[in-house]
């Protein structure tokens, strides 16, 4: 039997899973966004983890409180605002008591980049409604347009599609890695530490059980029981 040479060949759980993600990622799928209901004063916030790189949008609007007729125009309490922050802290959207916005950025760090919606104080209070439509990565972009500006038929435009669909998925398997090998340190980081507490620890019980037998001796040595 022939030796099998080390990274010759990939197993196949890894071939099912990446095939299956790819079929999955190029099943068309209606985009909807996302209803929330925000009660004036409060905060609501939403995460999603991007990598470096992305690019990511956004779309939000406020839906009035008669669905019945959605073309109404807006009472002044429906007014929302929204900051969009990266994984340190830095700003990358606000918007302050609009009934609707938009956001684009690519991601310059990697982590959770977190959207935060509040609403102004009103009394008496109120229930604000809203549709939050974020998306990231190859969701982000815009395929019609793309298509229309190059010219493309439909099977292109999905073969586009399957491809940066497997771009993603290529590049989001070396991220985790990348996060594994970080947790990996972390983790031995930590054990050395402990371990070194636990060191430490001992010794500081050994002294202290020490000094007590030392202090123990003296005061039996002056009260002359020993």
């Amino acid at each position: 039997m022939a030796a099998r040479r080390p990274g010759s060949a990939v197993p196949r759980w890894a071939l099912s899973l990446l095939l299956a993600a790819v079929l999955f990622s190029a099943t068309p799928r209606a985009a909807r966004a996302l209803r929330f209901d925000l009660e004036s004063g409060r905060t609501k916030c939403i995460s999603d983890e991007i990598k470096v790189g992305s690019m990511a949008v956004g779309k939000y609007h406020v839906v009035g409180p008669d669905p019945s007729s959605p073309d109404s125009p807006l009472p002044d309490s429906h007014r929302i605002s929204l900051r969009v922050t990266s994984p340190y802290g830095n700003s990358v959207h606000y918007a302050e008591n609009v009934p609707s916005g938009h956001f684009a950025f690519t991601a310059t760090e990697a982590g959770d980049y977190l959207a935060c919606f509040w609403a102004p104080d009103h009394k008496p209070p109120v229930s604000i409604g809203f549709e939050f439509d974020w998306r990231s990565g190859v969701a982000a972009k815009d395929w019609p347009n793309v298509a229309k500006k190059g010219q493309v038929d439909v099977m292109e435009m999905e073969l586009k599609k399957l491809e940066e669909t497997i771009k993603s998925i290529h590049e989001e398997m070396f991220y985790l890695r990348e996060r594994e090998d970080e947790m990996q340190n972390l983790n031995k980081q930590t054990n050395s530490r402990m371990a070194w507490l636990g060191f430490l620890s001992l010794g500081i019980c050994l002294s202290v059980a020490g000094l007590q037998l030392w202090h123990l001796k003296t005061f039996f040595e002056r009260k002359k029981l020993l």
